[in-house]
């Protein structure tokens, strides 16, 4: 992170936050800075979606959303965009009708940020635009740790013969070598699955898991250290917005009751602190048709705001 002085957000007591164009935390976009530490890159695409369509409009929502953002984070002690240069990387192409083209677009343009020397922040579009982020991630980093932060396990093997779609891309990101599912961590799973052998069969893949429900006892500082525990490799960390119970999360494409707190979703990610090296992020499944008062974007540009801060921690860790 040498260089020039990072260039941060626009100046709020100069322009309103209300006014001005609309990028992540009215940070500078990438063809205007020098260098590029950390790039926040919208995949604006939805046709891996098997319910509730509309997340194609979800990074839109988030950076819109993300304009209250300050330039301090009090809980993580780090001023995120005056330590590192954090800019907008604008959003991928995606071709709306071709889940593969879709995705090798997506692919393409992570994959050159990370080249570039940039840790990359996707937001979503459907979870199935994971897979794409993974893949260039693993090119970079290779062979990653997960922590998925979802109400589902996204290990389904096909839906209508599909094999890539936002419910399947886990168990191919596996099968691909992107992850090592015995290093990896999914919290928040919940709600009715199609078999009383589906959460089995998700954890004979690899994975290690615990319910929404098993919150409960475990508190969040169990999650935490389950996560810290097993994710010994470089981490890749992906939030699905439905990993929130509909209360707080309303707009998204599968809700699910019963779910975590926006306060319990931050504490575990700002757990990870110091502890994982996290070198890739997601957030996804913001659909915004859904979402009339704005709290589900609301909630992802805060998820999107610390793991900005997560990933400058850990370019400060790895020296």
């Amino acid at each position: 992170m040498s260089g020039p002085d990072p260039v941060g957000q626009v100046d709020a007591f100069a322009v309103p936050r209300f006014a001005g164009l609309r990028t992540f935390a009215r940070l500078p976009r990438a063809d205007d800075v020098d260098r590029l530490d950390v790039a926040v890159l919208g995949a604006p695409f939805d046709g891996g979606a098997t319910f509730r369509p509309g997340s194609r409009f979800g990074p839109a929502a988030i950076r819109e959303a993300s304009a209250l953002l300050r330039p301090y984070s009090e809980p993580l002690d780090v001023s995120p965009f005056a330590e590192a240069q954090v800019a907008d990387a604008g959003d991928a192409g995606a071709n709306p009708f071709d889940i593969p083209e879709a995705h090798g677009a997506i692919e393409r343009e992570a994959t050159a940020l990370h080249n570039g020397g940039a840790a990359v922040l996707g937001l979503g579009g459907d979870h199935s635009v994971a897979l794409a982020f993974l893949r260039a991630a693993a090119r970079r980093h290779g062979q990653l740790s997960l922590l998925q932060l979802d109400a589902h396990t996204d290990t389904w093997d096909a839906y209508y013969g599909a094999k890539v779609t936002h419910g399947t891309i886990f168990r191919r990101a596996a099968e691909e070598g992107l992850i090592d599912p015995s290093r990896s961590v999914q919290i928040g799973l919940r709600g009715s699955v199609y078999a009383s052998a589906d959460y089995e069969e998700n954890r004979e893949l690899g994975f290690h898991t615990l319910l929404a429900r098993e919150l409960d006892d475990s508190g969040v500082e169990g999650a935490a250290a389950l996560a810290r525990q097993h994710l010994t490799l470089p981490t890749y960390v992906t939030v699905d917005v439905d990993v929130l119970d509909p209360a707080f999360a309303p707009g998204t494409g599968t809700p699910e009751s019963g779910g975590l707190t926006p306060r319990e979703l931050l504490a575990i990610l700002r757990a990870l602190a110091g502890g994982p090296r996290i070198v890739s992020a997601d957030v996804v499944e913001v659909s915004p048709s859904y979402d009339p008062a704005g709290v589900t974007a609301l909630a992802a540009a805060n998820v999107a705001y610390d793991l900005v801060c997560l990933l400058v921690l850990a370019r400060r860790q790895a020296g």
